[in-house]
């Protein structure tokens, strides 16, 4: 039974670790969602010669002369360039098409303003969810190492059950609030951010796969704490079983010794006496203590 239960509750703690890891590793990172962001080529100059457009093929003329028109044979999508971007909870970082690396805004700021309330809700259920976790995998811990007794082993289950559950709730909430956000800021947020294709990213698998590693620690955290319960009410009514069969046993021993004491004595005594213990057993309740009365006078 102790081996059993100690390796469900390093199973369950082991689940619960794997979640805080991944909800934290999700909440600082930028990849929940990426994919590309149609803008327009820049002009092609001294310093740049690829990806932009170049200006009936004078690129001179193209810089000294700004009131000439120029026109470009580019038509449709080869007058946009597609580039990457990957968006988190906080930040929303591109690729940077005129020079190295990428620039990051505020993913808050980009939202419209219908949905900052709950974007900020979301991220206050992030932030309680890790915190839930740390609570559950405390209490788990303590439980795993430090419980001297099964019932106080049983009191630490229960509570780490419980902030665990909750967790899991509390982060299920948060993913679906910012997967709301996000789609809406799709459609309503600035015009040089919008993706002209997006999809889900890493990020938002490790956050899923944290809630379900929640939810498998509490169940299996739920598992032990029913079990334990049911294995010690068991054990409980088998010794209550024993006892109670133990105590008839020496009953009947006891009866049977007083038995066998008092035909011993009556067969030590005189036949008078047997006749007065005889008539002292058939009298009836209201004339035992005369006949009492009787016996000890014949046997004096």
């Amino acid at each position: 039974m102790k081996t059993n239960r100690r390796c469900r509750a390093l199973l369950a703690v082991s689940l619960n670790l794997m979640a805080l890891l991944f909800s934290t590793t999700a909440f600082i990172t930028t990849y929940w969602c990426e994919g590309t962001q149609r803008v327009p080529k820049p002009s092609c100059g001294k310093d740049k010669k690829t990806n932009c457009l170049n200006y009936s093929g004078n690129e001179t003329a193209n810089e000294t002369n700004q009131n000439v028109v120029h026109y470009s044979w580019e038509t449709g999508d080869d007058r946009f360039l597609f580039r990457y971007f990957h968006t988190g909870i906080w930040y929303s970082c591109e690729e940077n098409i005129n020079a190295a690396g990428e620039k990051c805004r505020s993913f808050i700021d980009l939202a419209p303003a219908s949905e900052k309330g709950v974007l900020w809700l979301s991220v206050v259920s992030e932030v309680l969810y890790i915190m839930l976790l740390v609570v559950g995998f405390s209490l788990m811990c303590l439980e795993l190492f430090h419980s001297s007794s099964v019932i106080d082993g049983l009191k630490l289950n229960a509570f780490a059950a419980v902030f665990t559950v909750l967790s899991g709730l509390l982060g299920m909430v948060a993913h679906m609030m910012y997967t709301q956000v996000f789609q809406v800021t799709v459609s309503l947020g600035p015009e040089d951010w919008r993706p002209h294709s997006w999809d889900y990213g890493w990020s938002f698998c490790l956050a899923w796969g944290s809630f379900t590693c929640c939810m498998a620690a509490s169940v299996t955290t739920l598992n032990s704490y029913t079990k334990t319960v049911i294995e010690f009410r068991h054990k409980r009514k088998i010794f209550e079983q024993g006892f109670r069969e133990e105590q008839n046993f020496l009953d009947q021993e006891a009866i049977k010794y007083f038995r066998e004491s008092s035909a011993q004595l009556a067969e030590e005594e005189s036949p008078t006496y047997l006749s007065a213990s005889f008539a002292l057993r058939i009298l009836p309740d209201q004339s035992k203590e005369q006949g009492i009365f009787i016996l000890s006078y014949i046997i004096r």
